[in-house]
């Protein structure tokens, strides 16, 4: 028995999770439909695929969501799991996973999916016959991510950088790393027996300011690491920042480069799809405003050529959607996206040259590293500063780098903390942005942009 199977077996060992018999969910996996595997949408590529978010805690609920989905003629189905999952609190989940089946309330934000167990969860899989996408947010993810894929779930989001930086402040961000490489090598495995099984990173990040630099860069890293243990798909992704020109630069950028450190890597052989998150700060309490910024990121979608829009509604600014209106929003993103033919493809030389040199100059810094593997480098590189999400909670990050909007929407560094930026795209930059004279005015210009959509 080699080493991972034996470390498979202590996790799947859980007092809350199925006993998982593994022959059998080989044989699953390698006789499951191929319509389930988001990688074999995302290789015929005749359009953008369009995905919504949703999650309820009981099994009743959840196949109500996907009935609705299903009449408004969804391409890819959600799966958000619940908070307490997230924590690896499987206990709690139960509880309240039982409160909400017995009192018919939704005692929790997302489905409890290994409280449910991948057998009783399969049934709704295979059911609807669609590629189904795994929204988490777990920094230990291995058990949920064996439950999903036993379940016919075959696109895993997250990483250890993604899914840590904007969420946890005090979570070890090494066991992160290393919990991801499990997962990317469970992924890896089940690959071979017939599509593959997709990763996707989470490119919003904290959603608040973050400059593409940033953003690149660490996708670059999570495509990277998944690579290195065999994944064959996998999707960068970003989320709309503001700035229509900025998103389109970032696209062409992030698909260069994307392309070009996976062959550096050994990954010639891997499909690099992109996703397009429609706006993640806060969305308008007009109705009417949330369908104009919502058509906005569709046409924005549609101009960075991407593979997958993951959309948001019209009730954003009440809480938790209900599923009539998340079918609304799908019925009306794919509308918007009929409507769209022809785009030009567009570009901007001297912002790409500038961004392109930003994030070459960051990835440097993570390959001289000295440290011996990879993981262990990114992990450095975060720990001296060198890559710094702006706004993250987590006391590993240095919270150094200070950005502001031009008068153009775009995202700009004022204050680069320990970012190894050439000293040329630095002063590029800072020569974009009419800076208030006082720090409180900048202070209350950055604190004024969570209402930039509003």
């Amino acid at each position: 028995m080699s080493l991972l199977q034996k470390e498979r077996d202590v996790i799947t060992r859980n007092e809350y999770a199925d006993s998982f018999d593994f022959d059998e969910i080989e044989d699953f996996i390698r006789n499951a439909n191929k319509e389930m595997f988001i990688s074999h949408h995302f290789k015929k590529r005749d359009r953008l695929l369009v995905q919504p978010r949703g999650g309820f805690p009981t099994y009743k609920k959840m196949f109500e969501l996907y009935e609705e989905f299903m009449k408004a003629d969804i391409d890819v189905l959600p799966l958000t799991i619940d908070s307490n999952t997230r924590l690896n609190d499987y206990a709690m989940a139960k509880k309240m996973l039982t409160l909400s089946e017995e009192n018919e309330m939704d005692m929790l934000n997302g489905y409890p999916l290994v409280n449910h167990g991948y057998r009783t969860t399969r049934k709704m899989m295979t059911h609807f016959n669609k590629p189904v996408s795994l929204r988490h947010g777990t920094p230990d993810a291995r058990l949920l991510v064996e439950t999903a894929l036993a379940s016919g779930i075959f696109e895993i989001e997250g990483g250890p950088i993604t899914y840590m930086l904007p969420y946890s402040k005090n979570f070890p961000l090494d066991k992160a790393f290393l919990y991801w490489k499990y997962v990317d090598k469970v992924c890896a495995k089940y690959s071979t027996l017939n599509e593959p099984i997709n990763r996707e990173s989470f490119g919003p990040l904290t959603a608040t300011l973050v400059p593409p630099c940033i953003v690149i860069v660490i996708q670059l890293i999570e495509m990277l690491l998944s690579i290195e243990e065999g994944v064959k798909s996998f999707s960068v992704s970003f989320s709309q920042n503001g700035s229509m020109m900025q998103d389109i630069v970032t696209s062409n950028v992030l698909k260069k480069l994307a392309r070009e450190y996976a062959n550096m890597f050994g990954g010639e052989d891997a499909i690099i799809n992109l996703v397009y998150h429609q706006w993640m700060g806060a969305f308008p309490r007009d109705k009417n405003l949330s369908d104009s910024l919502i058509n906005t990121n569709t046409v924005i979608a549609a101009m960075v050529r991407a593979d997958k829009i993951i959309i948001k509604t019209r009730d954003e600014a009440f809480g938790i959607p209900t599923m009539q209106c998340n079918a609304q929003s799908v019925a009306n993103t794919k509308y918007t996206l009929r409507t769209l033919k022809g785009l030009p493809q567009v570009h901007d030389v001297e912002e790409e040259e500038n961004l392109e040199l930003e994030v070459r100059a960051i990835m440097d810094a993570v390959f001289n590293d000295s440290a011996d593997t990879l993981w262990r480098k990114v992990f450095n590189t975060i720990k001296n500063g060198l890559i710094d999400v702006p706004f993250s909670p987590h006391i590993i990050n240095h919270n150094e780098v200070i950005t502001i909007r031009d008068d153009s929407g775009n995202i700009r560094i004022i204050e680069k903390g320990k970012l190894p930026l050439p000293d040329r795209c630095f002063a590029y930059e800072k020569s974009k942005v009419n800076l208030p004279e006082s720090q409180t005015e900048v202070i209350n210009k950055i604190i004024h942009d969570i209402g930039a959509m509003l």
